[in-house]
């Protein structure tokens, strides 16, 4: 039974007794359906309330849409479901997690640039935002904060999305993160347990392991878990992710063939975190159609294997037909227990209770839609983000002061050069990446508006894209023959500006693509040759692919106010404040010199 009196619940008597009457009132199929979180297809009513009537649903985590039509799949949700439901938005960076038109405030790894306090004065601001926006609409659920430790710059699905390398840094901005958005009724679930950041692979592609020994385990992600947990933590997202060292401490007969990832093993989620950590509130699991999670079992097994294991809820069907037949089999072939069944109902169940939806009316679990639209893009939340920007771009290498700061008297012909990575456009419909359009076709724009002489370059990559596949032969073949002398460039230039754009979301790496034509500018071997200046707008680890440059800078991100920013700053309007919260020079050497 789980203690629903105490922490993260806080029941009274009577609450506590809704949650037992109602689940002593449900039939098989109906606690079966409540351990399952649905994505869903459409948002018509149609399909929504066969979902609900169909699969007895316990929670939603849905698709990205506007405000207005996450708002009335929310009403429609919340007023045609038989019990009231977690409703789940992916806040990790503002209330753009929400819905589409929501304010983005700043990636985890931004916020953890700003220097000292102003740090956790941001993490609260971004939990703030997103609770405001979030729980507008008819959420009620985030997964967030990223409680990651970013300590391996090869780690492609973190970068940006973890606050800090420093496990005190991440707890601070964790726990400010989570007082912020709890003012709003939103109930944050921090991931990915038992931690990532270590490992270099993505748990969407791959396994991936937590390495640490469990002492230093317990000084680093433990810390910031037990932290939050102690801070009345009320749920917790567990990653795909293996943790041999507290498995086999659990289970010393355990062999490496037996390791499992944390959402399937029983040593992580009952012995680790809910009997170590003292956990007592809800687990989900992270999506599970991660190869992860489907390398390490036939699905059929997954799905009671998780519940079973110490998980409450179920992230996502894949055929929902079969998924909730496999687990209802689980169920009564006894891998569930009726035990281990009533206690994740009761947990799910609890954490209703604690945001009071059993006791509101269901026509007014929603704010009025009027109302909740206004409350999207609010002035005063629209003003964090620039305000972020200008605190937290990071001049992290920097030897050659005397080319800082430029302006068009002194670097009037300047030479803009795009620096991309592999290309994910379903990861880029989902938002990640930043912005669609390249930053460095913006910072041309902007230094033309402020007076300087601009080229965007274009490279051979771009040209053969217009070339017929002829003339592309011809080209391929006569790449060594566009070589010229170094005067062509110094003679015509000022400055070169090279503006990378590197998201490895959904990819096994997240590193930059050169284009063949070494020897021309798109590759910066001129750094001795003219003033030349690197910006990422995404990663803060390009340096590792340039060491050779002498001034080197971290936007974090590519929006419009962040790269104007940028360009005060590199004319000397406003001075460069951020603190990089990771190794940037990636433990090497010779990005220092």
């Amino acid at each position: 039974m789980v203690d629903l009196s105490a922490k993260p619940y806080s029941l009274s008597d009577e609450d506590a007794k809704w949650v037992r009457d109602t689940i002593a009132g449900m039939s098989l199929e109906e606690k079966v359906g409540q351990l399952f979180v649905n994505m869903g297809a459409e948002r018509t009513e149609e399909y929504l309330t066969d979902v609900l009537n169909r699969y007895h649903i316990g929670a939603v985590r849905y698709n990205p849409g506007t405000a207005e039509e996450v708002w009335e799949q929310n009403y429609i949700l919340q007023t045609k479901s038989k019990i009231p439901l977690l409703i789940a938005a992916n806040t990790e960076a503002g209330g753009n997690g929400a819905c589409t038109d929501g304010t983005y405030v700043g990636y985890e790894v931004k916020i953890g640039a700003a220097p000292g306090e102003l740090g956790e004065e941001y993490a609260y601001e971004m939990g703030r935002v997103s609770g405001v926006e979030a729980a507008a609409i008819g959420c009620n659920w985030s997964f967030a904060p990223i409680v990651d430790i970013m300590r391996n710059w090869h780690n492609p699905i973190l970068s940006n999305r973890a606050f800090s390398e420093d496990p005190d840094r991440v707890l601070a901005l964790s726990r400010a993160y989570m007082r912020g958005i709890m003012e709003s009724g939103i109930m944050p679930a921090a991931k990915h347990f038992p931690g990532d950041g270590l490992d270099e692979r993505d748990q969407h592609l791959s396994n991936s392991v937590n390495s640490y020994s469990c002492e230093q385990w317990d000084q680093t992600f433990g810390k910031v878990y037990q932290g939050l947990i102690d801070d009345g933590l009320p749920s917790i997202m567990v990653g795909h992710i293996m943790q041999p060292a507290y498995q086999k401490h659990f289970n010393p007969e355990m062999s490496d063939d037996d390791l499992l990832p944390a959402t399937l093993s029983p040593e992580l989620i009952t012995g680790l975190l809910r009997g170590k950590l003292g956990f007592n509130g809800l687990v989900v699991t992270d999506a599970s159609h991660m190869v992860a999670m489907t390398g390490a079992m036939k699905r059929r097994d997954i799905l009671p294997a998780a519940i079973a294991a110490g998980i409450d809820l179920f992230l996502f069907f894949n055929d929902p037909d079969e998924d909730f037949a496999w687990m209802m089999e689980g169920v009564k072939d006894g891998r569930i227990s009726e035990d281990t069944l009533q206690n994740a109902l009761e947990r799910i169940l609890g954490l209703k209770a604690r945001l009071g939806l059993h006791r509101t009316p269901r026509e007014e679990i929603l704010t009025p839609k009027a109302e909740a639209l206004s409350r999207i893009g609010l002035p005063e939340n629209t003003a964090v983000a620039p305000r972020l920007a200008e605190d937290s771009i990071t001049l992290v290498k920097h030897k050659q002061p005397e080319k800082l700061p430029i302006s068009p008297a002194t670097h009037r012909r300047v030479l803009v050069v795009s620096v991309s990575g592999p290309q994910n456009p379903i990861s880029r419909a989902f938002g990640g990446g930043g912005e669609a359009t390249h930053p460095a076709d913006r910072v041309a724009e902007i230094l033309r508006e402020r007076g300087y002489e601009v080229d965007r370059h274009e490279s051979l990559l771009d040209k053969l894209a217009e070339m017929t596949p002829e003339e592309q032969g011809e080209a391929v073949k006569n790449v060594y023959a566009g070589k010229a002398p170094i005067a062509d460039l110094t003679d015509r230039y000022d400055l070169v500006l090279l503006i990378s754009k590197i998201d490895g979301m959904m990819q096994p790496t997240e590193r930059v693509m050169w284009p063949a034509t070494k020897g021309t500018v798109d590759i910066p071997w001129y750094v001795y040759e003219l003033p030349t200046i690197y910006v990422s707008t995404a990663t803060p680890y390009a340096l590792v692919d340039v060491p050779q440059v002498r001034t080197y800078i971290n936007c974090y991100d590519d929006k419009p106010f962040t790269l104007e920013s940028l360009v005060d700053k590199l004319e000397g309007k406003s001075e460069f404040k951020g603190i990089s919260p990771v190794d940037a020079f990636c433990g090497l050497a010779d990005t220092r010199i």
